[in-house]
């Protein structure tokens, strides 16, 4: 089984390939730019840790070039695909919205391109809960209405949705959209909350809490976004439904409010932090929760790691890393 992940240097991707690559069976591409919008060093770092890996390869491309990611689709040929590089984060899309055009739009499309003329058997790609915008409803079910996002991130993932709906539609190709929530764990992103959290509880510096801290966020752990990512590609759409395209939600379905989780890093830490508690910010929403339903009833995804269990090994990584 041949397996084309892209944004295999991310949080993600790297976790995604390295449980693909301990499966002896699968013969895995890893594709990432390196770009520096966070710390090469860091995704160098996630490299390294697959090389002793003799089924996995790395080619430092850019999938927004479209000759570059042709070529190396082409010669790979693969079976599957797990599309999970883009350019992420809420709040840096308010002031940078071309890098999201750049990658989640154009190179999002050359994916999908070089898919239609080499269909594989499956092609997974990661979405994210910021698609469902202000809603009012909770948890938030794939059925919502999802056509108001409140940041750039969130309507670059929606965008991409309806992209990949039209090429399941106009050419057959058998795709899954997976909304990712609050992901948290080991070698994650230096820009997300659990890494801000701890690096400003770690040096004693203000950290600051937007809504207060009273937003709820459904924060889950890497090892449960790894399983229902693998689950699904191994399960495509069955005929029907006709075009063969679906949307999941990956989470956890059990929300925490953002200063507990604060808390809880505390007292992993052993030590206080230094609040400074703001206003919400425009493109935040205040909750984000998931609905398992749809994504248990077909291929039997249930997160099992607690948050306890998931915030104690994402700090003992975070203590041996920084």
């Amino acid at each position: 089984m041949k397996v084309l992940v892209t944004g295999a240097a991310g949080f993600i991707g790297y976790h995604v390939s390295k449980r693909l690559a301990d499966t002896q069976s699968c013969e895995v591409l890893g594709v990432d730019s390196l770009n520096d919008y966070y710390s090469v060093d860091l995704k160098r770092a996630r490299l390294a840790q697959l090389e002793g890996h003799d089924n996995f390869r790395f080619v430092q491309a850019d999938f927004a070039d479209a000759v570059a990611f042709s070529g190396i689709y082409n010669q790979f040929k693969p079976d599957y695909v797990v599309h999970l590089g883009a350019q992420a984060n809420v709040r840096y899309s308010v002031d940078n919205p071309g890098d999201y055009v750049q990658s989640n739009l154009i190179g999002f499309f050359n994916v999908l391109e070089a898919a239609r003329a080499n269909p594989p058997k499956h092609l997974v790609f990661a979405s994210s809960s910021s698609v469902y915008g202000e809603t009012a409803k909770t948890p938030f079910d794939e059925d919502d209405d999802t056509s108001h996002p409140l940041s750039f991130y969130g309507a670059t993932k929606k965008a991409g949705e309806v992209m990949a709906h039209s090429y399941a539609h106009l050419h057959g190709l058998s795709l899954t959209g997976l909304r990712f929530f609050n992901v948290y764990g080991p070698w994650g992103r230096p820009d997300t909350a659990p890494t801000l959290f701890a690096q400003a509880i770690n040096e004693g510096s203000s950290l600051d809490l937007y809504a207060e801290g009273k937003q709820l966020r459904d924060f889950t752990y890497i090892d449960d976004i790894v399983d229902g990512v693998l689950k699904t590609l191994l399960y495509p759409p069955a005929e029907p439904p006709i075009p063969p395209f679906r949307i999941f939600n990956i989470g956890h379905h059990r929300p925490m409010e953002v200063i507990l989780f604060v808390r809880m890093l505390e007292q992993l830490m052993g030590k206080e932090a230094q609040l400074n508690l703001l206003p919400a910010q425009a493109a935040d929403v205040p909750e984000t929760c998931a609905s398992l339903d749809k994504v248990n009833a077909a291929i039997g995804y249930t997160p099992k790691i607690p948050l306890e269990d998931g915030l104690k090994q994402f700090v003992d990584w975070f203590k041996s890393y920084y």
